[in-house]
């Protein structure tokens, strides 16, 4: 890879907007392995790694940590302008669990012990942390979970089992939300908790997607005994902290990325076909145009909000509802026009831009997680439009 001269961390903040963004531009256009770039599925942390070290090498992995724990330390609108560079030019998203949410979790409620430890592992690609939320049957009601966590001496020993865990398969950590007190109301029993993923008791198992893509996986614990240390915060206050997590992922699953480079390649496909210039693809196209252009500017407010320090509310779900349906609206319409060309999950010709059977598969999902739209159009109507219940 092509090394460019790196600005002392002092000058990034300090930078004019628009050179800070011609500078992260041609950084990523001299580094991001143009074989990895708009990848069209989740990278293994094999494939991503090469990626993940070199944002490591030029200490670009962590935009919002702090400098004196070795991120970027950028401003909200910074970090904004990073991302948006990231997404221009497709760079793959790596096993970003620890940079996006294990991180910035011990940096504000860990321990200084835990900083110390967990941080620089991170950004050294030495842990590769997973999410263990869902569960059989507490997906969008989170807090339904029974994944338990009994304090025996100096360990907490759990007991249940995780799904829809990206990448599992993958990491060498978890970080966990368990049921540490039966009796609390069921947002006050839970407690956070971190887990190397080598402990005895803890079976992995891939779940195999329409696409054949492993990218998910189930978790089974089986008397793990955890050390009592990994506790992250006070017992039965990890619901809390799950709660600053899941804020970062509505606004990021609510991107415009995924249907702007869908609409790309839904062109690409009509012109592949021969209908770009008929009327009635014409017609679709347009009033996909538009809705992109709609979500462009909801998604442009809230990140206005960011530039200015200010915190979500819950109208941000409104990004995750409408990004999820447009691109499902347009890989549906590029799978439609494809016909019998479309229907192989291989690209069509070797093209890798003209693959609308697995975009169409991809999408599908992308209304569920995160929070499932019905549960996200219930924090709408309630917290927004003043509903009842």
């Amino acid at each position: 890879m092509n090394e460019m001269t790196r600005p002392a961390p002092d000058d990034l903040n300090a930078m004019p907007d628009d050179a800070f963004r011609t500078h992260v531009r041609g950084w990523i256009q001299a580094n991001c392995p143009p074989e990895l770039r708009h990848p069209p599925k989740r990278l293994h942390w094999s494939q991503s790694k090469p990626w993940y070290m070199a944002l490591a090498k030029q200490g670009w992995l962590a935009p919002g940590w702090p400098r004196e724990v070795g991120g970027m330390g950028l401003s909200p609108s910074k970090q904004i302008i990073f991302i948006e560079e990231l997404e221009r030019h497709g760079a793959p998203r790596t096993n970003d669990m620890g940079i996006t949410m294990i991180g910035p979790l011990l940096i504000r409620y860990g321990t200084d012990a835990q900083r110390a430890r967990f941080l620089p592992r991170i950004l050294a690609g030495e842990d590769i942390w997973c999410q263990g939320y869902s569960e059989p049957n507490a997906g969008s009601d989170l807090a339904s979970l029974r994944t338990e966590a009994v304090l025996e001496g100096g360990h907490y020993v759990v007991n249940g089992s995780k799904i829809w865990t990206t990448l599992a398969n993958d990491a060498n950590w978890i970080f966990l939300l368990v049921r540490t007190d039966r009796q609390a109301k069921k947002q006050d029993g839970i407690s956070f908790l971190l887990c190397p993923m080598d402990l005895p008791g803890i079976t992995v198992r891939p779940i195999v997607t329409l696409d054949m893509h492993d990218e998910f996986c189930e978790v089974f614990f089986d008397n793990v005994r955890v050390p009592a240390e990994n506790l992250v915060g006070q017992p039965n206050k990890g619901w809390t902290m799950a709660k600053a997590l899941l804020g970062f992922e509505r606004i990021f699953l609510g991107s415009p990325k995924q249907s702007t480079y869908a609409l790309a390649k839904l062109a690409q496909v009509a012109e592949h076909m021969g209908v770009a210039d008929d009327p009635v693809f014409a017609e679709r196209f347009t009033r996909l145009r538009m809705d992109l252009e709609d979500l462009k500017a909801l998604y442009e407010t809230q990140v206005a909000k960011l530039r200015r320090g200010e915190e979500l509310g819950a109208d941000v779900s409104m990004l995750k509802v409408w990004q999820s349906e447009l691109y499902q609206r347009i890989t549906e319409t590029a799978f439609e026009i494809a016909g019998e060309e479309g229907v192989m999950v291989n690209p069509i010709g070797g093209n890798r831009s003209l693959n609308p059977a697995a975009s169409f598969i991809q999408s599908r999902v992308v209304s569920i997680y995160g929070g499932s739209n019905e549960i996200q159009r219930g924090i709408i109507a309630k917290n927004v439009l003043g509903l009842p219940g």
